[in-house]
């Protein structure tokens, strides 16, 4: 299978530079060979990566280096890097940088000024994934500066669309909030896990066994709301009998300081947070 299989890819003017080979980037370059991307066209930087990221990197014919070489100019730099190190790494990157390069961050509260004041005026894009995207079912909100063209941007969306739906927001502050709402979600799912499993624990069952129900209760639940046609208010509405025992938990999760309040103040704090992270 060649590049010419993923849209935009036919058009590379050099290689695709993976900045970090971490859960996040493994998952985006896994995708990227599944996709048809061919492994020649792929240099993984990282200093350190997995033995099994060593493995697909060279099953695949792709590149790793421990630094960037001299003298590349990538067709996309994709930086996968955690933000508290984009700083100590993007210096060493601007050669990378050239007139048809775009640049594309993973990184959360970064922003495009931040990047152009390492890196250069460049064609850029922020998204922001989230980990559902290491089994390809995440989703990803995405912005695009200016200088990003036709032919980048669709070449970003499907680079990105191998982990899951892709989302373009109008504004790059937009990127804070779903940073909040979906790149931090999956937690709060997990967590609403934690917290079914001990309630169902505190009712009289066995700790281990009100776990696997609250598990394959959310997953399953999550599984309906993906197949399904309907929203999420239909569903809900789908199994709550008038005077049933859903409708009376749910009035407690529904009522004025039930759950709605409690994830405004959660996801505001995970903004705030974003934009504390812009330094």
């Amino acid at each position: 299978m060649t590049s010419a299989a993923v849209p935009g890819a036919s058009t590379l003017s050099g290689p695709i530079v993976l900045v970090g080979a971490g859960n996040m980037g493994g998952a985006m370059l896994a995708g990227w060979l599944k996709s048809g991307i061919p492994g020649a066209s792929v240099i993984v930087v990282d200093p350190g990566p997995s033995a099994a990221m060593l493995t697909l990197i060279g099953d695949a014919g792709a590149t790793h280096a421990t630094s960037l070489a001299d003298g590349v100019k990538a067709s996309v730099l994709f930086l996968a890097v955690k933000p508290q190190v984009m700083e100590a790494v993007l210096p060493a990157l601007k050669v990378a940088v050239g007139p048809k390069t775009v640049v594309v961050s993973v990184a959360a509260g970064k922003t495009l000024a931040f990047l152009e004041s390492h890196l250069g005026e460049a064609a850029m894009v922020r998204a922001m994934p989230n980990t559902p995207a290491m089994i390809g079912r995440g989703v990803t909100g995405a912005f695009a500066n200016s200088r990003v063209g036709k032919q980048q941007r669709e070449l970003v969306h499907n680079l990105l669309k191998v982990s899951g739906p892709v989302e373009w927001v109008p504004g790059e502050t937009d990127i804070d909030s779903v940073t909040a709402l979906s790149g931090s979600g999956p937690a709060y799912v997990f967590y609403l896990v934690e917290c079914m499993a001990e309630a169902g624990r505190k009712l009289g069952l066995q700790a281990d066994l009100a776990m696997r129900l609250a598990r394959e209760t959310v997953a399953g639940a999550g599984e309906l709301l993906h197949q399904s046609p309907d929203d999420a208010s239909r569903l809900r509405q789908n199994v709550t009998s008038p005077g049933g025992t859903t409708a009376a938990a749910l009035a407690v999760l529904m009522a004025e300081n039930g759950m709605q309040p409690l994830f405004d103040e959660a996801l505001e704090a995970a903004r705030k947070r974003a934009q504390e992270l812009a330094g």
